[in-house]
């Protein structure tokens, strides 16, 4: 992916077409020669370049820490460009429930993203959407634990799942994160760098954790995905393939 841009910058290139103006233009033609539009979707964020960008007055950025893309934020930027040409059903599915209108396997979803887009999507999928439910299954673990023990008070179980994972508090991880960072020491966090924290927390897990606790751990949250719904053709199987 290349550098940052905002609509601004693009005007001001004038007679010059970047790469994302081509993967929009790629996407309306193809959808109107007829292509499934999951299809045509998946192909562009292929030819998808900016990292981040400012559009309308939001930030976007697509892809986390330099090298984890959030796919399914590309294909929302892109979606929006075509938005009179999709069956409504389908993309309110796709863009709110994270359901794809069509069933297609590994193999042709890697394909359409093209073999770098698809690393990129691995580091994602792996450093924050696995993490993420890793750490949804261990605070389920707790509170069926608390409940089996008779502590029927509600309680948050944030806490004791990052103990159990990370060895350490949330806060005390976060800190650290941003003390690595550079970043200012906030009582709030904002969506863009809840994600980059995951993303660091994962690297932080599989460097501080054994390899057997680390395969476990990952099986654990795969299942989690499985059982909540998460589409299977996105679902990439353990062990990883790629060394981080």
């Amino acid at each position: 992916m290349g550098k940052p841009h905002t609509q601004d910058n693009k005007k001001i290139s004038a007679g010059l077409t970047s790469p994302d103006d081509e993967a929009i233009r790629y996407l309306r033609n193809s959808i109107i020669s007829g292509k499934h539009w999951y299809l045509s979707l998946l192909e562009a964020v292929g030819k998808w370049s900016s990292p981040e960008e400012t559009h309308q007055g939001r930030r976007y950025t697509y892809l986390v820490d330099n090298s984890a893309l959030d796919w399914q934020l590309v294909a929302e930027r892109l979606c929006e460009t075509v938005d009179e040409l999709l069956p409504e059903k389908e993309k309110s599915d796709f863009l709110l429930k994270g359901k794809p209108p069509l069933d297609i396997t590994k193999e042709q979803f890697q394909t359409l993203l093209g073999s770098s887009k698809y690393r990129q999507y691995l580091n994602y999928f792996y450093g924050i959407i696995v993490e993420e439910a890793l750490l949804l299954a261990v605070k389920e673990e707790v509170r069926k634990e608390r409940l089996l023990a008779g502590l029927i008070k509600e309680e948050d179980t944030t806490a004791e799942a990052f103990q159990r994972i990370y060895g350490a508090t949330q806060q005390q991880l976060l800190e650290k994160f941003r003390r690595e960072k550079h970043y200012r020491h906030l009582k709030s966090i904002s969506l863009r760098e809840l994600k980059e924290f995951t993303y660091w927390i994962f690297k932080y897990r599989v460097k501080h954790c054994d390899k057997s606790r680390v395969a476990s751990d990952t099986k654990k949250a795969l299942d989690w995905l499985s059982r909540n719904g998460y589409p299977e053709s996105l679902v990439i199987t353990y062990p990883l393939t790629k060394k981080r």
